[in-house]
C-alpha cells in the first residue's frame, strides 16, 4: 500500500506546488484509510513530510522571486510557537476528537478554496509596516496553534493572510506561505514527538513524492488557472471531509 500511498502523495505535492498550501488536508486520509497509520501518528507523519515537502516547493518559488523573506519569517516565527505548542496540547486530546477538528477544518478550507476569488493587495506604506509585524504574529499564533494541534499546515488560512493583511500580491503570498508552512510544520511535528510514533521510511518515500510533486507544481503554477484549480481541489477536500466524518461517526 505505501507504492500507492506515494502515488497520491505525487498528485498532492503537485497540488501544493501551484497553490501553496493545501497539501496536509489530503495527506492525512491518505495515511489513515490507505496506510492505516494511527490518528495521532497520521497527523505527526503528515507534519513531517509538510515540512520537508515546503521546504523544496518554497525553494522553486524563491528562485522565481516569489518568496518575501522578512513578511514569511515574521509570521513563520509566530507560527512555530503556536504549531508548537498545538503539538503538546495534542497529547491530552483524544484521537477521535483531534480527527473530528481535522475534518471540521477541511470543510472550512473548501469553503475558503471555493469563496476565493483572488484578493488584491495593497502595497504596504511605511505606516503599515509595523502593523504587518504586529499582524503577522496575531495571525501567525492562532494559525500555528492549529496547524500543529491538527496536523495541517494551515496554507488555507496562510495564504489570504499574507495578502489581506502582509499586502502581497497573490504569487508571493503563494510562494512565502511555503515558507510559513515549513516552518510550522516542523515546529508542530517537534511538539508531537515523545506521544506518537513516526516510521522513518513511510516518511522519507512520501516526502520524496510530495517533494518531487511540488517542483512541478511551482512550475506550472502560472500555467495553469488558478480559480478552476481550486475548485477541483474543494470538491475533493470535501469528498474526503464526508469519508473521514462517516469512518469516525460510524
Amino acid at each position: 500500500m505505501l507504492g500507492l500511498a506515494t502515488g497520491i502523495a505525487l498528485l498532492i505535492g503537485l497540488l501544493l506546488g501551484m497553490l501553496g498550501g493545501g497539501g496536509s488536508v489530503l495527506l492525512v486520509p491518505v495515511l489513515l484509510y490507505v496506510l492505516k497509520l494511527e490518528p495521532k501518528t497520521a497527523l505527526l507523519t503528515s507534519q513531517l513530510v509538510m515540512a520537508v515537502t515546503t521546504t523544496v516547493a518554497m525553494t522553486v518559488h524563491a528562485l522565481a522571486g516569489r518568496v518575501i523573506w522578512r513578511t514569511g519569517l515574521v509570521f513563520g516565527l509566530a507560527g512555530m510557537l503556536g504549531a508548537y505548542a498545538g503539538g503538546r496540547v495534542a497529547h491530552y486530546i483524544p484521537a477521535r476528537l483531534l480527527l473530528l477538528g481535522f475534518t471540521f477544518l477541511m470543510v472550512v478550507s473548501a469553503i475558503q478554496m471555493l469563496r476565493n476569488r483572488g484578493q488584491k493587495a495593497e502595497p504596504p506604506t511605511k505606516e503599515a509596516g509595523g502593523r504587518q509585524q504586529l499582524t503577522g504574529v496575531l495571525v501567525g499564533l492562532p494559525t500555528g496553534f492549529l496547524g500543529g494541534l491538527l496536523g495541517a499546515g494551515g496554507g488555507f488560512l496562510v495564504v489570504p493572510a499574507l495578502t489581506i493583511f502582509g499586502g502581497l500580491p497573490i504569487a508571493q503570498a503563494v510562494g512565502t506561505s511555503l515558507l510559513v508552512i515549513a516552518m510550522q510544520s516542523t515546529a508542530g511535528a517537534a511538539g508531537y514527538l515523545g506521544h506518537a510514533h513516526v516510521d522513518l521510511a513511510v516518511v522519507t518515500s512520501l516526502a520524496v513524492a510530495m517533494g518531487a510533486g511540488s517542483i512541478g507544481g511551482g512550475l506550472l503554477s502560472k500555467r495553469i488557472s488558478a480559480v478552476s484549480l481550486r475548485r477541483f481541489f474543494a470538491i475533493l477536500l470535501l469528498a474526503a471531509a464526508a469519508l473521514m466524518l462517516v469512518r469516525n461517526l460510524w
